[in-house]
């Protein structure tokens, strides 16, 4: 029997209460600990890109350079970027940290992955048919998603997937899957809503590929190269994160009858038992972005992430005392349990209902009404 079936509606209640309590405990304590930590992370990222763009046009400190741009981006996108949009800053008061107005240096436009990731992803978590992280609309994620013979190709496509990250999340909110497979979308529809997208990716490709390759003159090789290597670190270190935080083995999907009178509790659980964390050390949290407290994350998306390693203990406590799995391992153990999914999800096959079928209906507070940064 599923987790969903072993608790009570009290139960559900009372873990909603107790979750809620860490997140306004935290909420409460905001302040200039926090401005500081993203501050001095904002200077940081600065500094590495500075130096790195530098040392990619001096031939023997050209490993060097590459290696600071890509640490420099992946923090622009993990620890900063991701975290600022969720909103996790907007309490500063300081527009150059507020999730309406920032940007950041990858292809995606803001507004478009704030309504595939933080609406969509973080109210859906895991629903098939709603969360479109789910596969991306390439991959085979889950036994519930009936299988065709394009997923043969999982394998494959997920390789395509990490080296050109940042391009796929760029028209993820497209869908493209309903133009070229599902034939539910036109190509006008296609052309015209492609339009935000391509003037944000011709911006990106003219700064990393033409802009900064021509201001290093006869060096103009070295430098491109060199931005090729940074962004290729970025995407596949992102991807990477992001897979192991959502697709071991034991991470749960769930099909769409799981959100009917969803309450608060419901979808806490529900988010408890669609992601995975993976431990490391102090770097190894500040290049995730701390989504190696994914769990942590997905529970409380508005709230500062170098936070999440504070509260993990009690988030575990909580699931200790109602029997919820804590799925956690180390970044290579995620690693192997996923490539492991992608592969065995490629045939077809299935293996068991998602574990979110057949949720008690209730009436109360639906978690659509969370206050998620959108």
């Amino acid at each position: 029997m599923g987790i969903f079936q072993k608790l009570t509606p009290e139960q559900f209640e009372a873990i909603g209460t107790e979750l809620d309590a860490i997140r306004n405990r935290v909420l409460a304590d905001l302040g200039e600990r926090d401005a500081r930590y993203i501050r001095g992370l904002v200077k940081r990222q600065r500094q590495l890109e500075v130096a790195g763009r530098v040392m990619l046009m001096i031939p023997p400190a050209w490993p060097l350079g590459v290696a600071a741009l890509g640490a420099s981006k992946i923090l622009d996108n993990m620890e900063i970027g991701h975290n600022v949009m969720h909103g996790q800053y907007d309490f500063m008061g300081d527009p150059a940290l507020n999730s309406q107005k920032f940007d950041w240096d990858t292809s995606d436009t803001a507004r478009n992955w704030k309504h595939t990731h933080n609406y969509e992803h973080h109210t859906y978590t895991n629903v098939l048919n709603r969360d479109h992280d789910v596969g991306y609309g390439l991959l085979r994620m889950s036994e519930d998603q009936a299988w065709e013979p394009r997923f043969l190709a999982n394998l494959p496509l997920t390789v395509i997937l990490h080296t050109f990250f940042q391009h796929f999340v760029a028209v993820q909110n497209l869908k493209l899957e309903n133009y070229l497979v599902y034939k539910t979308k036109t190509g006008a529809q296609l052309r015209e809503e492609f339009k935000p997208v391509w003037k944000k990716m011709r911006k990106q490709l003219a700064k990393d590929y033409v802009f900064f390759p021509l201001l290093a003159g006869p060096l103009a090789p070295l430098v491109f190269v060199g931005n090729v290597a940074a962004n290729l670190t970025r995407n596949v270190w992102a991807c990477a994160v992001i897979f192991n935080g959502h697709f071991p083995e034991d991470v749960e999907q769930f099909p769409e009858s799981v959100i009917e009178n969803e309450t608060r509790g419901q979808w806490y659980v529900r988010q408890l038992l669609g992601s995975a964390n993976f431990s490391g050390g102090k770097l190894m949290h500040i290049m995730s972005g701390n989504l190696s407290f994914q769990i942590e994350h997905h529970l409380f998306p508005d709230l500062p992430a170098h936070r999440y390693q504070e509260i993990s203990p009690e988030v575990q406590a909580i699931c200790r005392k109602y029997g919820l799995p804590y799925n956690t391992g180390s970044f290579l153990r995620q690693t192997l349990s996923t490539w492991k999914r992608i592969a065995r999800l490629s045939l077809p096959g299935r293996r068991k209902p998602a574990t979110g079928a057949a949720v008690p209906a209730n009436d109360a507070e639906s978690p659509r009404e969370l206050p998620l940064a959108a």
